[in-house]
């Protein structure tokens, strides 16, 4: 099959959604079918809004036989603020009002992020594709394009919401779920062929909306075990100097996910005299650069704040940690918890809409309420004065890993979803954001 997938970021772009649809984009290609990735040229996620981030330069290249066309970003007038405003306007003003007509949404969601020359693509291009996949509803503009694509060239047209439903006790009712939940996203869902999610938690949410059972597919993420493995501890914990116990940090660098409450809980620790050194690897934003800057300065000094870091520094560090810690809130499912669990690490997740799904609390991790520093200082406490524990939970995820959740298994449950595309059974859907 000819097949084009959208995603707001690709290779090099890093980041957990990004890293799936290369992967997924990869193996249908060595499977012989031919695949376009269209996306932004945004070399970091913050060029969405703020024009002074880096670009990618290259429109047009190749990855492992992955054509990719990157369509420049633009920005309205006044951003980084504009955006910030133009989005609070379209999702907590525009979008909880029933009244207001779901094209009319979809038109205004443009701007965040905008990719006009996407669009015009989109309206014009005369390829022709077998069918349409798209990554992630956070983004909306890149799943409505595929949307009126798919509608246009009377294709299937499938999803991968990658939907964060937050740590409320009704999922999609957090603050941040919103961003992901709102009635146009939500719609764009229901008009898939099929929607392929991550947890039973995400696609329970999407049947309650009106997605039909036999259009979902949870398919969760995936490693592979031969890219992850062969770090090498002594030689991480000798360039970096770290003698004590470790906890460790792989992300990007939010509240949302966890690392300013997990820098909270290890001040508690430290203050109650306890030996803990603290490695933060990931995007380094620039909230968390202005939370750090309020730190005195003996403890901001014990952080150790690596940024982004390479596979080969990261396969380090993961065999040096004691502890790996994500405690988020923002998250579809997690995939650093799988890269830990192969090294038989134990890991902190927060009891949160999806991360439940992944890690089963006591039995290969633990769970924690989001943003309970307290709560989060105990855990790492229980598992640093527990090493027989941190052995069984770690090798409890290992084996849940490897037999559930390889790429080699993940992509056998999409192979089947991607089959079932061809040849194409579509329902004749009109475009929901009309040109």
């Amino acid at each position: 099959m000819r097949l084009l997938h959208l995603s707001s970021r690709y290779w090099p772009g890093y980041g957990g959604g990004e890293s799936y649809i290369q992967e997924v984009s990869e193996r249908l290609v060595a499977e012989g079918h031919q695949l376009t990735v269209a996306t932004s040229d945004a070399a970091q996620t913050e060029l969405f809004w703020n024009p002074h981030k880096s670009r990618l330069p290259q429109l047009q290249a190749e990855q492992a036989g992955v054509r990719i066309l990157r369509f420049p970003l633009r920005h309205l007038p006044l951003a980084p603020l504009s955006y910030s405003v133009w989005r609070y306007i379209v999702f907590w003003f525009l979008a909880s009002r029933p009244g207001v007509p779901l094209p009319w949404l979809m038109r205004l969601c443009r701007y965040t992020p905008w990719v006009p020359e996407l669009w015009r693509w989109v309206e014009t291009t005369p390829e022709k594709f077998d069918a349409i996949g798209a990554m992630s509803v956070l983004y909306e503009p890149f799943v409505a394009a595929a949307q009126q694509l798919a509608a246009r060239l009377h294709v299937p047209f499938l999803i991968y919401p990658l939907t964060h439903l937050g740590a409320s006790r009704i999922p999609g009712q957090d603050p941040v779920a919103r961003y992901y939940t709102m009635r146009h996203q939500i719609e764009l869902v229901r008009r898939a062929d099929r929607v392929i999610t991550m947890t039973p938690t995400e696609a329970q949410f999407y049947e309650d909306r009106g997605v039909p059972r036999e259009r979902l597919c949870v398919a969760g993420a995936g490693v592979n075990p031969a890219q992850v493995l062969g770090g090498n501890a002594e030689r991480f914990r000798t360039r970096h100097a770290v003698h004590g116990p470790l906890v460790t940090f792989l992300s990007a660098m939010l509240y949302d996910k966890g690392a300013i409450p997990l820098v909270e809980a290890v001040r508690q620790l430290w203050q109650q005299g306890q030996a803990v050194e603290l490695v933060m690897a990931g995007t380094v934003l620039d909230p968390f650069r202005r939370y750090l800057a309020q730190l005195p300065s003996a403890e901001r000094e014990r952080i150790r704040l690596l940024g982004t870091i390479s596979e080969d520094d990261k396969r380090d560090l993961l065999a040096a940690s004691d502890i790996v810690a994500m405690p988020s809130r923002t998250d579809s499912f997690g995939i650093i918890y799988l890269e830990a669990w192969l090294y038989r690490k134990p890991v902190i997740g927060a009891k949160a809409w999806g991360i439940t799904d992944v890690i089963e609390d006591g039995q290969d991790g633990l769970l924690v309420p989001f943003g309970d520093v307290p709560a989060l200082a105990q855990a790492i406490r229980t598992l640093l004065e527990n090493p027989e524990l941190r052995m069984t939970l770690g090798a409890r995820g290992e084996a849940k890993v490897l037999s559930t959740y390889t790429w080699d298994v993940v992509y056998a449950r999409l192979r089947k979803v991607y089959s079932s595309l061809e040849p194409p059974q579509r329902r004749m859907l009109s475009p929901l954001n009309p040109p």
